[in-house]
């Protein structure tokens, strides 16, 4: 009998470059204050959100990807025919075929790369993250291209304050690389299909729903377990942590899961939620992108992140920083 051969992967995979695209407009609160029934206190208070960026009519899903996927590539260091993979997480994609992590691929110069979109809501770069760097270790890619673009924006209600006062848009990528030194801990994942429309866009709708307070207990009740055992499944404890960095959807549940985990000030915990507002599957490679660039974080710490949204669906993961 004829048996099917496997290829032999690597160790492990790390992240050797990150880049990221914000788009060009400011939006602040109190713009918003003018053409909707709220305040900078009312959403500072709510969210912990002062200003986001809203993408123009040229900052495409695909303009953004390639920004973000072009510095991540420049970073690592690698020609684009190096890259065998490319995944695309994305949540605001408005047509359902084609999707465009080929074509992404296409405009980084990438030759026939393996290209998928990935639909996780929120939580959809740690999915990806954790896909890519499982084909790694498998043998079926050797370095891969993992970007998070989203233009909330185009599925936003502009009228409803309770969502268009949070939601954004944005890209960040990661390149990842094969190493004999694991840089990317074991995904931890699950879904809480109960609540599946907790987040939604329903049939025949364009906007986005959000069951905000439903959203906030599982988000605050729920997901600390996740979270342990990420850090379990990586060999790790909350004392190895240099950089927590959960998906930025409301501040106030970014300082619970701190407080959760017992993190003190010697851990650098990501609050890009301020200044970005929520961008899905963007938030967390743009707030990693952020506290390396401010310094706050720096190559070779070890970060615990943590992605979760509609579905409900939640993954988590250790990682190096590149």
């Amino acid at each position: 009998m004829t048996r099917i051969q496997l290829r032999k992967g690597a160790p492990g995979a790390r992240i050797v470059g990150l880049g990221d695209y914000r788009p060009r407009r400011r939006v602040t609160n109190d713009e918003l204050a003018q053409a909707m029934d709220t305040s900078d206190e009312w959403i500072r208070s709510r969210v912990g959100i002062a200003e986001r960026r809203w993408a123009a009519e040229d900052e495409t899903l695909v303009e953004m990807a390639v920004a973000a996927g072009g510095k991540a590539l420049a970073a690592s260091g690698m020609a684009p025919d190096e890259i065998d993979l490319v995944i695309l997480a994305s949540a605001s994609l408005r047509a359902p075929i084609p999707g465009i992590g080929p074509q992404v691929a296409y405009r980084l110069g990438i030759p026939r790369p393996g290209a998928l979109d990935l639909n996780a809501g929120c939580a959809g770069f740690c999915y990806s993250l954790g896909l890519a760097s499982d084909a790694i270790r498998a043998g079926d890619a050797r370095n891969a291209l993992v970007i998070g673009v989203e233009r909330l924006t185009d599925v936003t209600d502009m009228s409803d304050r309770s969502t268009a006062v949070i939601f954004a848009d944005g890209a960040g990528a990661v390149v990842l690389a094969a190493s004999d030194e694991p840089g990317i801990g074991p995904v931890a994942w699950g879904s809480d299909g109960d609540q599946f429309n907790a987040i939604e866009i329903a049939a025949g709708s364009s906007t986005m729903t959000m069951a905000g307070q439903a959203v906030y207990r599982w988000a605050t009740t729920k997901l600390t377990e996740t979270l342990v055992e990420a850090m379990e499944r990586a060999g790790v404890g909350p004392g190895d942590i240099d950089v927590f960095a959960p998906h930025q959807a409301n501040l106030r549940i970014v300082e619970q899961m701190t407080k959760k985990l017992g993190f003190g000030d010697d851990v650098v915990v990501a609050r890009d939620i301020v200044r970005s507002g929520n961008t899905s599957a963007a938030s967390i490679p743009l707030a990693l992108s952020a506290l390396l660039e401010s310094g706050e974080a720096k190559s070779g710490d070890l970060a615990l992140v943590l992605g979760y949204g509609a579905g409900l669906t939640v993954a988590g993961q250790v990682l190096v920083l590149p």
